[in-house]
């Protein structure tokens, strides 16, 4: 698109995948009743599910998944020194994700598990802030395709946006889904950011905490409720940490 024979200037934006299903990928190169729109405002120079790559460097970064080997420590840290804006995407690159849950286990059982005698490295996970600078995080599992093309048109041109503070119980409300703790379900819905529609919650499974914490969430007042409704430290604790972002039982 341009205006009177002048093509506008489209900054260089760079996916990277490290230790995650590239989920949040995906999504991206879906929803295609945007995608065209999207694609038009940028230039795509590096996405491996999409298109070939391009090298120099880049004006936006998006870094997908876990941190969990040397070589992609040393990779993280080439791609941070190549790009302006570095954007972490996605639960397992803000939190660690799915992916740290292996770090409460016994690194040499666990990989003998997963690997049997085929052992292979694995560090602890960390999550990308953990390794290098992150400009912005955009968590969920997946990420919302709307959030993040409202978060490019943010970065670009300088169009106003803001991360929602409230907890996903607003939207559950505003969408009159039934409260999944008066299901007799553990939900992570009054600790976790909002932003997601609530569909966990809205199609019949309790919220897992994927967008990480809601402006001041009370941790006290959510453990008593919980366990007032009978759940376990055990249960409780297990949800917690599911994708690395939220507090644990003191």
């Amino acid at each position: 698109m341009n205006y009177l024979g002048i093509e506008p200037v489209r900054p260089r934006v760079a996916l990277f995948s490290f230790t995650g299903c590239e989920g949040c990928q995906l999504q991206l190169a879906n929803h295609e009743e945007s995608l065209a729109e999207f694609l038009a405002a940028i230039r795509i120079v590096r996405f491996r599910e999409i298109s070939s790559s391009e090298q120099g460097e880049y004006d936006i970064a998006l870094v997908e998944g876990a941190i969990t080997r040397n070589d992609e420590v040393e990779r993280l840290l080439a791609i941070r020194a190549q790009t302006k804006v570095l954007v972490a995407l996605g639960s397992c690159a803000c939190y660690g994700g799915v992916n740290r849950l292996k770090n409460s286990l016994d690194p040499a059982v666990m990989n003998r598990e997963v690997y049997g005698d085929l052992s292979q490295e694995s560090l602890p996970t960390r999550s990308v802030g953990e390794v290098v600078t992150v400009d912005l995080e955009i968590p969920g599992c997946p990420v919302s395709k709307p959030e993040v093309e409202r978060i490019i048109q943010h970065l670009i041109w300088g169009i106003p946006y803001s991360f929602p503070a409230y907890p996903v119980c607003l939207e559950c409300k505003q969408s009159f889904t039934l409260c999944r703790f008066q299901q007799g379900e553990l939900c992570l819905g009054p600790l976790t950011r909002g932003g997601c529609r609530a569909i966990c919650p809205a199609g019949g499974l309790g919220c897992w905490g994927c967008r990480g914490p809601a402006a001041d969430p009370n941790y006290p007042e959510f453990f008593a409720i919980a366990r007032q409704q009978g759940f376990s430290e055990r249960e409780i604790n297990e949800r917690l940490t599911f994708f690395g972002g939220l507090e644990v039982t003191p």
